[in-house]
Protein backbone atom coordinates (compact mmCIF):
# COMPACT_ATOMS: atom_id res chain seq x y z
CA UNK A 1 0.00 0.00 0.00
CA UNK A 2 3.22 2.34 1.38
CA UNK A 3 4.45 1.73 -2.57
CA UNK A 4 1.14 2.40 -4.16
CA UNK A 5 0.91 5.85 -2.26
CA UNK A 6 4.55 6.56 -3.28
CA UNK A 7 3.91 6.47 -6.94
CA UNK A 8 0.32 7.55 -6.59
CA UNK A 9 2.27 10.74 -5.20
CA UNK A 10 5.22 10.73 -8.06
CA UNK A 11 2.46 10.59 -10.49
CA UNK A 12 0.01 13.29 -9.37
CA UNK A 13 3.41 15.82 -8.32
CA UNK A 14 4.99 15.43 -11.78
CA UNK A 15 1.31 16.18 -13.23
CA UNK A 16 1.04 19.40 -11.35
CA UNK A 17 5.10 20.13 -12.08
CA UNK A 18 4.23 20.84 -15.89
CA UNK A 19 1.17 22.94 -15.66
CA UNK A 20 2.26 26.14 -15.33
CA UNK A 21 3.66 25.42 -19.56
CA UNK A 22 0.43 23.41 -20.11
CA UNK A 23 -1.29 26.26 -19.40
CA UNK A 24 0.46 28.81 -21.29
CA UNK A 25 -0.07 26.40 -24.30
CA UNK A 26 -4.15 26.51 -23.49
CA UNK A 27 -4.17 30.28 -23.29
CA UNK A 28 -2.44 30.52 -26.57
CA UNK A 29 -4.46 27.72 -28.10
CA UNK A 30 -7.54 29.77 -26.32
CA UNK A 31 -6.42 33.24 -28.16
CA UNK A 32 -5.96 31.40 -31.85
CA UNK A 33 -9.51 29.95 -31.31
CA UNK A 34 -10.83 33.47 -30.62
CA UNK A 35 -9.39 34.93 -33.70
CA UNK A 36 -12.09 32.61 -35.58
CA UNK A 37 -14.67 34.84 -34.43
CA UNK A 38 -12.96 38.49 -33.99
CA UNK A 39 -15.04 39.62 -37.08
CA UNK A 40 -18.63 38.58 -35.81
CA UNK A 41 -19.11 41.68 -33.79
CA UNK A 42 -18.14 43.77 -37.03
CA UNK A 43 -20.77 41.29 -38.87
CA UNK A 44 -23.21 41.67 -36.45
CA UNK A 45 -23.23 45.42 -36.26
CA UNK A 46 -23.36 45.50 -40.49
CA UNK A 47 -26.07 42.94 -40.30
CA UNK A 48 -28.17 45.24 -37.98
CA UNK A 49 -28.24 48.37 -40.08
CA UNK A 50 -27.79 46.60 -43.76
CA UNK A 51 -28.56 43.74 -46.08
CA UNK A 52 -27.98 42.95 -49.83
CA UNK A 53 -30.87 44.17 -52.03
CA UNK A 54 -31.78 42.88 -55.75
CA UNK A 55 -33.18 45.03 -58.44
CA UNK A 56 -36.19 43.51 -60.43
CA UNK A 57 -35.30 40.89 -63.01
CA UNK A 58 -35.08 41.71 -66.32
CA UNK A 59 -35.66 37.52 -67.23
CA UNK A 60 -37.36 34.99 -65.79
CA UNK A 61 -35.70 31.64 -65.55
CA UNK A 62 -36.71 28.63 -65.25
CA UNK A 63 -36.81 26.07 -61.80
CA UNK A 64 -37.47 23.00 -60.26
CA UNK A 65 -38.78 22.69 -57.26
CA UNK A 66 -37.36 19.47 -55.12
CA UNK A 67 -39.44 17.86 -52.52
CA UNK A 68 -37.91 15.44 -49.96
CA UNK A 69 -40.68 13.30 -48.36
CA UNK A 70 -41.05 10.73 -45.82
CA UNK A 71 -44.53 9.95 -44.50
CA UNK A 72 -45.66 13.49 -45.36
CA UNK A 73 -49.03 13.38 -46.06
CA UNK A 74 -50.46 15.27 -43.36
CA UNK A 75 -47.99 18.73 -44.51
CA UNK A 76 -47.13 18.18 -47.84
CA UNK A 77 -50.23 19.32 -49.41
CA UNK A 78 -49.87 22.56 -48.00
CA UNK A 79 -46.75 23.09 -49.27
CA UNK A 80 -47.57 22.31 -52.63
CA UNK A 81 -50.93 24.69 -52.48
CA UNK A 82 -48.38 27.31 -51.42
CA UNK A 83 -46.02 26.83 -54.93
CA UNK A 84 -49.20 27.16 -56.80
CA UNK A 85 -50.48 30.07 -55.88
CA UNK A 86 -46.79 31.54 -56.63
CA UNK A 87 -47.05 34.98 -58.51
CA UNK A 88 -44.30 33.52 -60.60
CA UNK A 89 -45.35 32.17 -64.30
CA UNK A 90 -46.05 28.69 -63.72
CA UNK A 91 -45.37 26.98 -66.69
CA UNK A 92 -41.27 27.93 -65.65
CA UNK A 93 -42.19 25.94 -62.84
CA UNK A 94 -41.79 21.94 -61.90
CA UNK A 95 -42.18 20.35 -58.57
CA UNK A 96 -40.47 17.36 -58.48
CA UNK A 97 -41.06 15.06 -54.89
CA UNK A 98 -39.21 12.24 -53.84
CA UNK A 99 -41.82 9.73 -51.44
CA UNK A 100 -38.61 8.40 -50.02
CA UNK A 101 -39.48 4.77 -48.05
CA UNK A 102 -43.13 6.48 -47.39
CA UNK A 103 -45.94 4.07 -46.13
CA UNK A 104 -48.36 6.52 -45.74
CA UNK A 105 -50.29 8.72 -48.99
CA UNK A 106 -47.33 11.14 -49.72
CA UNK A 107 -46.71 9.97 -52.89
CA UNK A 108 -51.00 9.75 -54.27
CA UNK A 109 -51.54 13.65 -52.68
CA UNK A 110 -48.15 15.09 -54.35
CA UNK A 111 -49.55 13.91 -57.24
CA UNK A 112 -52.80 14.65 -56.76
CA UNK A 113 -51.58 18.46 -55.99
CA UNK A 114 -49.66 18.23 -59.52
CA UNK A 115 -46.01 17.58 -58.51
CA UNK A 116 -43.96 14.67 -60.57
CA UNK A 117 -43.35 11.96 -57.67
CA UNK A 118 -40.75 9.51 -57.59
CA UNK A 119 -41.18 6.74 -54.98
CA UNK A 120 -37.98 5.74 -53.20
CA UNK A 121 -37.67 2.52 -51.29
CA UNK A 122 -33.85 2.07 -49.49
CA UNK A 123 -33.80 1.65 -45.92
CA UNK A 124 -30.10 1.56 -46.10
CA UNK A 125 -29.21 4.55 -47.00
CA UNK A 126 -31.97 6.91 -45.39
CA UNK A 127 -30.32 10.27 -45.27
CA UNK A 128 -32.34 13.53 -46.86
CA UNK A 129 -28.69 13.08 -49.05
CA UNK A 130 -29.68 10.00 -50.55
CA UNK A 131 -33.28 10.61 -51.27
CA UNK A 132 -31.87 14.17 -53.19
CA UNK A 133 -29.78 12.16 -54.97
CA UNK A 134 -32.38 9.73 -56.39
CA UNK A 135 -33.99 12.50 -57.51
CA UNK A 136 -31.26 14.06 -59.24
CA UNK A 137 -30.34 10.85 -60.97
CA UNK A 138 -34.20 10.33 -62.34
CA UNK A 139 -34.23 14.44 -62.91
CA UNK A 140 -31.27 13.50 -65.23
CA UNK A 141 -32.79 10.28 -66.73
CA UNK A 142 -36.02 11.92 -67.61
CA UNK A 143 -35.38 15.36 -68.18
CA UNK A 144 -31.72 16.27 -68.47
CA UNK A 145 -30.10 18.40 -65.34
CA UNK A 146 -29.47 21.42 -67.65
CA UNK A 147 -33.46 21.47 -68.69
CA UNK A 148 -33.28 23.45 -65.35
CA UNK A 149 -31.82 26.85 -64.78
CA UNK A 150 -32.02 26.59 -60.91
CA UNK A 151 -33.14 24.16 -58.61
CA UNK A 152 -35.05 24.76 -55.28
CA UNK A 153 -35.03 22.43 -52.26
CA UNK A 154 -37.67 22.21 -49.66
CA UNK A 155 -38.74 20.22 -46.94
CA UNK A 156 -42.35 18.82 -46.63
CA UNK A 157 -43.14 21.28 -43.84
CA UNK A 158 -42.35 24.38 -45.89
CA UNK A 159 -44.81 27.43 -46.91
CA UNK A 160 -44.42 29.95 -49.39
CA UNK A 161 -45.03 33.93 -49.46
CA UNK A 162 -47.25 34.56 -52.63
CA UNK A 163 -43.90 36.41 -53.63
CA UNK A 164 -41.35 34.14 -52.87
CA UNK A 165 -39.97 32.29 -56.00
CA UNK A 166 -40.06 36.24 -57.73
CA UNK A 167 -37.88 37.17 -55.18
CA UNK A 168 -35.20 34.84 -55.39
CA UNK A 169 -35.61 35.31 -59.24
CA UNK A 170 -34.32 38.67 -58.46
CA UNK A 171 -31.38 37.95 -57.22
CA UNK A 172 -30.50 34.75 -59.13
CA UNK A 173 -31.10 37.15 -62.07
CA UNK A 174 -28.35 39.19 -60.85
CA UNK A 175 -25.84 36.52 -61.30
CA UNK A 176 -25.82 34.60 -58.09
CA UNK A 177 -25.65 31.24 -58.26
CA UNK A 178 -26.57 29.72 -54.47
CA UNK A 179 -28.87 32.12 -52.57
CA UNK A 180 -30.43 31.13 -49.62
CA UNK A 181 -33.59 32.95 -47.74
CA UNK A 182 -35.68 34.62 -44.93
CA UNK A 183 -36.83 31.55 -42.61
CA UNK A 184 -39.92 32.45 -40.52
CA UNK A 185 -41.79 29.77 -38.11
CA UNK A 186 -45.59 28.88 -38.42
CA UNK A 187 -45.60 27.44 -35.25
CA UNK A 188 -43.22 29.93 -32.86
CA UNK A 189 -45.21 30.18 -29.93
CA UNK A 190 -46.46 26.78 -29.86
CA UNK A 191 -44.04 26.20 -27.23
CA UNK A 192 -40.69 26.78 -25.62
CA UNK A 193 -38.42 24.46 -27.64
CA UNK A 194 -40.31 25.57 -31.13
CA UNK A 195 -39.54 29.31 -30.02
CA UNK A 196 -35.95 28.47 -30.11
CA UNK A 197 -35.61 27.18 -32.96
CA UNK A 198 -37.34 30.25 -34.74
CA UNK A 199 -35.13 32.53 -32.42
CA UNK A 200 -32.27 30.32 -34.13
CA UNK A 201 -32.99 30.89 -37.60
CA UNK A 202 -33.67 35.17 -37.31
CA UNK A 203 -30.46 34.88 -35.49
CA UNK A 204 -28.55 33.32 -38.30
CA UNK A 205 -30.24 36.08 -40.75
CA UNK A 206 -29.17 38.44 -38.42
CA UNK A 207 -25.75 37.47 -37.26
CA UNK A 208 -24.69 35.67 -40.90
CA UNK A 209 -26.51 35.83 -43.83
CA UNK A 210 -27.30 39.85 -44.20
CA UNK A 211 -23.56 41.04 -43.25
CA UNK A 212 -21.80 37.87 -45.29
CA UNK A 213 -24.46 38.87 -48.60
CA UNK A 214 -23.82 42.54 -48.31
CA UNK A 215 -20.00 41.64 -48.72
CA UNK A 216 -20.01 39.39 -51.41
CA UNK A 217 -18.83 36.33 -49.01
CA UNK A 218 -21.05 32.96 -48.52
CA UNK A 219 -23.27 32.49 -45.57
CA UNK A 220 -24.26 29.08 -44.60
CA UNK A 221 -27.38 26.60 -46.33
CA UNK A 222 -29.42 25.66 -43.17
CA UNK A 223 -31.55 22.91 -44.87
CA UNK A 224 -33.98 24.13 -46.51
CA UNK A 225 -35.49 27.40 -48.54
CA UNK A 226 -32.61 27.57 -51.06
CA UNK A 227 -31.61 27.89 -54.36
CA UNK A 228 -28.59 27.10 -56.64
CA UNK A 229 -27.98 27.39 -60.22
CA UNK A 230 -27.56 23.72 -62.72
CA UNK A 231 -24.27 23.95 -62.50
CA UNK A 232 -23.76 23.09 -58.92
CA UNK A 233 -25.30 19.15 -60.01
CA UNK A 234 -24.15 18.97 -63.33
CA UNK A 235 -22.42 15.59 -62.25
CA UNK A 236 -25.24 15.12 -59.68
CA UNK A 237 -25.88 15.64 -56.46
CA UNK A 238 -22.97 13.89 -53.81
CA UNK A 239 -24.01 15.27 -50.50
CA UNK A 240 -25.17 12.22 -48.32
CA UNK A 241 -24.56 12.78 -45.16
CA UNK A 242 -26.55 13.20 -42.02
CA UNK A 243 -26.51 17.09 -42.77
CA UNK A 244 -26.42 17.24 -46.51
CA UNK A 245 -26.47 20.93 -46.15
CA UNK A 246 -23.04 21.60 -44.56
CA UNK A 247 -21.83 19.63 -46.72
CA UNK A 248 -23.13 21.41 -49.44
CA UNK A 249 -21.75 25.13 -47.90
CA UNK A 250 -18.37 23.87 -47.30
CA UNK A 251 -17.78 22.30 -50.90
CA UNK A 252 -19.29 25.06 -52.61
CA UNK A 253 -17.44 27.55 -51.02
CA UNK A 254 -14.09 25.48 -51.34
CA UNK A 255 -14.35 25.73 -55.12
CA UNK A 256 -15.10 29.14 -54.62
CA UNK A 257 -18.59 29.85 -54.77
CA UNK A 258 -20.35 32.81 -52.90
CA UNK A 259 -23.84 31.93 -51.15
CA UNK A 260 -25.90 35.00 -51.22
CA UNK A 261 -29.01 35.81 -49.07
CA UNK A 262 -32.39 37.53 -50.38
CA UNK A 263 -34.08 39.06 -47.43
CA UNK A 264 -37.52 39.81 -49.18
CA UNK A 265 -38.14 35.91 -49.96
CA UNK A 266 -40.00 34.97 -46.99
CA UNK A 267 -40.80 31.26 -46.28
CA UNK A 268 -41.85 29.33 -42.80
CA UNK A 269 -41.29 25.67 -41.57
CA UNK A 270 -42.48 24.37 -38.66
CA UNK A 271 -40.24 23.58 -35.52
CA UNK A 272 -40.01 20.46 -33.17
CA UNK A 273 -41.84 20.89 -29.93
CA UNK A 274 -40.89 17.63 -28.39
CA UNK A 275 -37.53 17.69 -26.29
CA UNK A 276 -36.91 14.27 -27.16
CA UNK A 277 -37.05 15.28 -30.90
CA UNK A 278 -35.21 18.24 -30.20
CA UNK A 279 -32.13 16.34 -28.94
CA UNK A 280 -32.36 13.41 -31.52
CA UNK A 281 -31.90 15.92 -34.61
CA UNK A 282 -29.10 18.19 -32.75
CA UNK A 283 -27.29 14.93 -32.13
CA UNK A 284 -27.58 14.31 -35.98
CA UNK A 285 -26.85 18.14 -36.61
CA UNK A 286 -23.88 17.84 -34.93
CA UNK A 287 -22.33 14.52 -35.79
CA UNK A 288 -22.57 15.99 -39.79
CA UNK A 289 -21.22 19.23 -38.60
CA UNK A 290 -18.30 17.15 -37.59
CA UNK A 291 -18.49 15.22 -40.93
CA UNK A 292 -18.63 17.77 -42.78
CA UNK A 293 -15.12 19.52 -41.06
CA UNK A 294 -13.75 16.07 -41.72
CA UNK A 295 -14.36 15.94 -45.31
CA UNK A 296 -13.77 19.61 -46.13
CA UNK A 297 -11.88 21.55 -43.55
CA UNK A 298 -8.53 20.97 -45.82
CA UNK A 299 -9.64 22.46 -48.78
CA UNK A 300 -10.88 25.10 -47.02
CA UNK A 301 -8.18 25.69 -44.86
CA UNK A 302 -5.57 25.57 -47.82
CA UNK A 303 -7.96 27.91 -50.11
CA UNK A 304 -6.79 30.59 -46.90
CA UNK A 305 -3.08 29.97 -47.89
CA UNK A 306 -3.01 28.85 -51.69
CA UNK A 307 -6.28 30.49 -52.87
CA UNK A 308 -8.77 28.10 -54.55
CA UNK A 309 -7.40 24.82 -54.65
CA UNK A 310 -9.77 23.47 -56.72
CA UNK A 311 -8.62 25.52 -59.44
CA UNK A 312 -7.18 23.99 -62.94
CA UNK A 313 -3.39 24.47 -62.58
CA UNK A 314 -2.65 24.50 -66.12
CA UNK A 315 -4.99 27.67 -66.62
CA UNK A 316 -3.12 30.30 -67.22
CA UNK A 317 -4.64 33.72 -65.56
CA UNK A 318 -3.55 37.06 -66.12
CA UNK A 319 -3.84 38.90 -62.55
CA UNK A 320 -5.98 42.23 -62.62
CA UNK A 321 -7.20 44.20 -59.81
CA UNK A 322 -10.48 41.83 -60.53
CA UNK A 323 -9.05 38.47 -59.80
CA UNK A 324 -6.91 40.20 -57.08
CA UNK A 325 -10.56 41.19 -54.93
CA UNK A 326 -11.85 38.20 -55.92
CA UNK A 327 -8.94 36.09 -54.31
CA UNK A 328 -8.98 37.97 -51.28
CA UNK A 329 -12.91 37.87 -51.00
CA UNK A 330 -12.06 33.84 -51.67
CA UNK A 331 -9.72 33.61 -48.97
CA UNK A 332 -11.42 34.97 -46.39
CA UNK A 333 -14.74 33.39 -47.12
CA UNK A 334 -12.97 29.86 -46.69
CA UNK A 335 -11.50 31.37 -43.33
CA UNK A 336 -15.04 32.35 -42.25
CA UNK A 337 -16.58 29.05 -43.35
CA UNK A 338 -13.63 27.13 -41.68
CA UNK A 339 -14.53 28.74 -38.28
CA UNK A 340 -18.28 28.18 -38.59
CA UNK A 341 -16.72 24.57 -39.08
CA UNK A 342 -14.20 24.29 -36.73
CA UNK A 343 -15.44 21.94 -33.80
CA UNK A 344 -14.17 24.46 -31.24
CA UNK A 345 -16.48 23.69 -28.07
CA UNK A 346 -14.75 20.24 -28.58
CA UNK A 347 -10.98 21.24 -28.40
CA UNK A 348 -12.09 23.94 -25.19
CA UNK A 349 -14.12 21.31 -23.27
CA UNK A 350 -10.82 19.08 -23.39
CA UNK A 351 -8.80 21.48 -22.54
CA UNK A 352 -10.37 22.48 -19.44
CA UNK A 353 -10.84 18.78 -18.75
CA UNK A 354 -7.15 18.48 -19.12
CA UNK A 355 -5.49 21.24 -18.47
CA UNK A 356 -8.00 22.97 -15.83
CA UNK A 357 -9.51 20.21 -13.71
CA UNK A 358 -6.34 17.54 -13.82
CA UNK A 359 -3.45 19.63 -14.22
CA UNK A 360 -4.71 22.56 -11.64
CA UNK A 361 -5.45 20.01 -9.22
CA UNK A 362 -3.04 18.12 -9.55
CA UNK A 363 -0.76 21.33 -8.85
CA UNK A 364 -2.83 22.02 -5.66
CA UNK A 365 -2.23 18.27 -4.59
CA UNK A 366 1.27 19.65 -4.24
CA UNK A 367 1.32 23.39 -3.16
CA UNK A 368 -2.06 23.26 -1.23
CA UNK A 369 -4.54 26.31 -1.32
CA UNK A 370 -4.88 29.42 0.82
CA UNK A 371 -7.30 31.95 0.55
CA UNK A 372 -8.75 31.05 -2.68
CA UNK A 373 -11.38 32.73 -3.28
CA UNK A 374 -14.98 30.65 -4.12
CA UNK A 375 -16.71 33.27 -6.28
CA UNK A 376 -13.22 34.43 -7.70
CA UNK A 377 -14.90 34.28 -11.45
CA UNK A 378 -14.58 37.88 -12.39
CA UNK A 379 -17.93 38.20 -14.36
CA UNK A 380 -21.29 39.86 -13.53
CA UNK A 381 -23.12 36.77 -12.14
CA UNK A 382 -20.01 36.13 -9.86
CA UNK A 383 -20.13 39.71 -8.71
CA UNK A 384 -23.91 39.07 -7.53
CA UNK A 385 -23.18 35.75 -5.69
CA UNK A 386 -20.49 37.72 -3.72
CA UNK A 387 -22.74 40.36 -2.87
CA UNK A 388 -25.38 37.36 -1.84
CA UNK A 389 -23.37 35.10 0.14
CA UNK A 390 -19.75 37.85 0.85
CA UNK A 391 -16.53 36.61 0.69
CA UNK A 392 -15.83 32.90 0.93
CA UNK A 393 -12.46 31.19 0.82
CA UNK A 394 -11.46 28.22 1.31
CA UNK A 395 -7.91 26.65 2.57
CA UNK A 396 -6.30 23.30 2.38
CA UNK A 397 -2.58 21.85 2.47
CA UNK A 398 -1.00 19.92 0.22
CA UNK A 399 -2.66 16.75 -0.30
CA UNK A 400 -5.62 15.03 -1.27
CA UNK A 401 -8.37 17.36 -0.09
CA UNK A 402 -6.59 20.71 -1.80
CA UNK A 403 -6.75 18.71 -5.24
CA UNK A 404 -10.46 17.66 -4.50
CA UNK A 405 -11.04 21.22 -3.12
CA UNK A 406 -9.36 22.59 -6.65
CA UNK A 407 -11.90 20.18 -8.84
CA UNK A 408 -14.64 21.21 -7.13
CA UNK A 409 -13.61 25.17 -7.38
CA UNK A 410 -12.78 24.08 -10.99
CA UNK A 411 -16.14 22.84 -11.89
CA UNK A 412 -18.02 25.85 -9.80
CA UNK A 413 -16.05 28.52 -11.59
CA UNK A 414 -16.86 26.94 -15.66
CA UNK A 415 -20.61 26.96 -14.47
CA UNK A 416 -20.55 30.73 -13.21
CA UNK A 417 -19.28 31.19 -16.42
CA UNK A 418 -21.50 29.75 -18.76
CA UNK A 419 -24.45 30.85 -16.45
CA UNK A 420 -22.96 34.49 -16.92
CA UNK A 421 -22.58 33.52 -20.53
CA UNK A 422 -26.42 32.50 -20.91
CA UNK A 423 -27.64 35.52 -19.54
CA UNK A 424 -25.88 37.98 -21.46
CA UNK A 425 -26.99 35.60 -23.94
CA UNK A 426 -30.64 36.15 -23.42
CA UNK A 427 -29.94 39.68 -24.82
CA UNK A 428 -29.73 38.18 -28.23
CA UNK A 429 -33.61 37.22 -28.30
CA UNK A 430 -34.44 40.47 -27.03
CA UNK A 431 -32.86 42.19 -29.91
CA UNK A 432 -34.49 39.83 -32.62
CA UNK A 433 -37.88 40.17 -31.12
CA UNK A 434 -37.50 44.07 -31.09
CA UNK A 435 -35.76 43.99 -34.79
CA UNK A 436 -37.76 41.85 -36.24
CA UNK A 437 -41.49 41.98 -34.66
CA UNK A 438 -42.23 43.31 -37.94
CA UNK A 439 -41.90 40.25 -39.58
CA UNK A 440 -42.78 37.60 -36.53
CA UNK A 441 -46.27 36.93 -35.35
CA UNK A 442 -47.58 38.75 -32.48
CA UNK A 443 -46.46 37.22 -29.50
CA UNK A 444 -48.01 38.06 -26.29
CA UNK A 445 -44.96 40.51 -23.95
CA UNK A 446 -45.09 37.40 -21.22
CA UNK A 447 -44.70 34.61 -23.79
CA UNK A 448 -41.55 36.63 -25.21
CA UNK A 449 -40.46 37.36 -21.79
CA UNK A 450 -40.61 33.35 -20.74
CA UNK A 451 -39.17 32.85 -24.16
CA UNK A 452 -36.33 35.22 -23.65
CA UNK A 453 -35.27 33.22 -20.76
CA UNK A 454 -35.52 29.96 -22.29
CA UNK A 455 -33.78 30.44 -25.15
CA UNK A 456 -30.07 29.77 -24.01
CA UNK A 457 -31.09 26.00 -24.00
CA UNK A 458 -30.70 26.23 -27.59
CA UNK A 459 -26.53 26.94 -27.33
CA UNK A 460 -26.61 24.29 -24.04
CA UNK A 461 -28.21 21.55 -26.23
CA UNK A 462 -25.73 22.41 -29.27
CA UNK A 463 -22.63 22.42 -26.82
CA UNK A 464 -23.44 18.75 -25.22
CA UNK A 465 -25.06 17.28 -28.53
CA UNK A 466 -21.48 18.32 -30.02
CA UNK A 467 -19.99 16.15 -27.31
CA UNK A 468 -22.13 13.37 -27.53
CA UNK A 469 -21.69 13.48 -31.55
CA UNK A 470 -18.41 12.70 -31.28
CA UNK A 471 -18.45 9.51 -29.43
CA UNK A 472 -22.03 8.46 -30.62
CA UNK A 473 -23.08 6.48 -33.79
CA UNK A 474 -25.76 8.84 -35.53
CA UNK A 475 -28.45 7.55 -37.67
CA UNK A 476 -30.89 10.17 -39.61
CA UNK A 477 -34.41 9.38 -38.33
CA UNK A 478 -37.42 11.72 -39.71
CA UNK A 479 -38.99 14.77 -37.89
CA UNK A 480 -42.14 14.07 -37.37
CA UNK A 481 -44.51 17.14 -39.04
CA UNK A 482 -48.20 17.29 -38.20
CA UNK A 483 -48.84 21.07 -38.19
CA UNK A 484 -52.59 22.09 -39.88
CA UNK A 485 -51.14 25.88 -40.22
CA UNK A 486 -51.89 27.07 -43.97
CA UNK A 487 -50.35 30.24 -45.92
CA UNK A 488 -53.94 31.80 -45.86
CA UNK A 489 -53.88 31.21 -42.18
CA UNK A 490 -50.33 32.99 -41.66
CA UNK A 491 -51.46 36.08 -43.80
CA UNK A 492 -54.97 36.57 -42.05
Amino acid sequence: MEMIAHIFDTIVTAIGSIYDECNAVDDFIRWALGIWGIHHTAYWIIGFFFTRKFKPAQNYHKYAILISARNEEAVIGNLLDSIARQDYPSELITVFVVADNCTDNTAKVAREKGAICYERFNNKDRTKGFALQFLFENIEKDYGIPSFEGYFIFDSDNLLNKDYISKMNDAFDSGEKIITSYRNTKNFDENWIASTYALHWLRSIRFRHRTRSVLRLATNIQGTGFLFANELVKDGWHYTSLTEDRAFTADAVAHGYQISYQDEAMFYDEQPTSLRIALRQRTRWSKGHLMAFQETGWALFKNIFVGNCYRDKSEKRKLTWASFIEGVRHRWASFDTLSQLFPSVIVKVFLWLVVTLVMYSCLRYSTGIENVLVFRTNNGFAKVLNFIFGDLYVNAGPGVQAALYTALLSILWNWIGKINYHFKNMLAAVYVFIVERKRIKKIPLHKKIFYCFTWPTFDIIYRWSMYAALFMKVEWKPIPHTSKVTIHDIEK
